[in-house]
């Protein structure tokens, strides 16, 4: 594995980048970024829809979330690289395809995690905040959603190490990511194909160990800023939303 890791570490990490385009574990995290990047304002949209007071709107976010959950990843990626060029009638890249169909897929399952971070804001915030004659808008803007952004942020971060393995899929559409690249290797070398993937799969476990650990790290440090502002004392002081005192 050293051996095949010290001869074809370029091809691993950038494809056959300069002389041909870009791949390997370069290509799988940029797809991830946008991925997600592109994703999170499209799922911040749906999980509105799954919680504001209007029926329609509700229902249907409700179904499109359901459609995209249940159907196999694989499934929507064939979709996309078949529906597409039929749509804009131009021949469409492998590497939009799957973008394309990770942002519906990874939009989806987002939305569920913003939805809960929403749902979780006490009610008495919401309440507080038309008091003060803040619009049902403005309450969501203002005090509901950066609230469950921040709350679930962690969450956020694990459908991110989610999406780098899922990016693994493009390889059957021709996309130049990691699992290609390791194909690519295995094709020159052909006597060692349990040695090559033996190192795709240490390459992977090292991507996401460390994103892991990331995740794990930013939950501790909002969990002691959380408690950071809990005031300390015998007796919880209790508001009501006009400032009202409650013993």
């Amino acid at each position: 594995m050293i051996d095949i890791l010290t001869q074809y570490w370029q091809t691993f990490l950038v494809g056959q980048y300069p002389q041909g385009p870009l791949g390997g574990v370069t290509m799988t995290i940029a797809i991830a970024v946008i991925c997600i990047a592109t994703s999170l304002p499209i799922a911040l949209l749906i999980a509105i829809c799954r919680t504001c007071p209007v029926g329609v709107l509700r229902w249907l976010a409700f179904g499109l979330v359901q459609f995209v959950r249940g159907m196999p990843l694989l499934m929507l990626i064939f979709w996309a690289y078949y529906l597409l060029p039929a749509i804009t009638h131009v021949t469409v890249s492998g590497v939009l395809t799957l973008i394309c169909a990770l942002i519906v897929y990874q939009a989806t399952y987002l939305s569920e995690v913003i939805r809960s971070g929403i749902e979780a804001i006490p009610r008495g915030q919401t309440e507080a905040a038309r008091a003060l004659g803040l619009g049902y808008l403005a309450t969501l803007r203002h005090v509901v959603v950066p609230q469950a952004l921040y709350n679930v942020l962690p969450s956020m971060l694990s459908e991110f190490i989610s999406t780098i393995k899922e990016t693994s899929l493009g390889y059957v559409i021709g996309v130049q990511e990691l699992t290609f690249a390791a194909n690519q290797v295995n094709s020159q070398l052909l006597t060692q194909p349990l040695q090559t993937y033996a190192l795709l799969a240490a390459m992977y476990f090292v991507i996401c160990f460390t994103l892991t650990r990331i995740v794990r790290f930013t939950e501790v440090r909002l969990n002691r800023r959380r408690t950071a502002h809990v005031m300390p004392g015998p007796t919880p002081l209790l508001l009501t939303t006009t400032g009202d005192r409650i013993d």
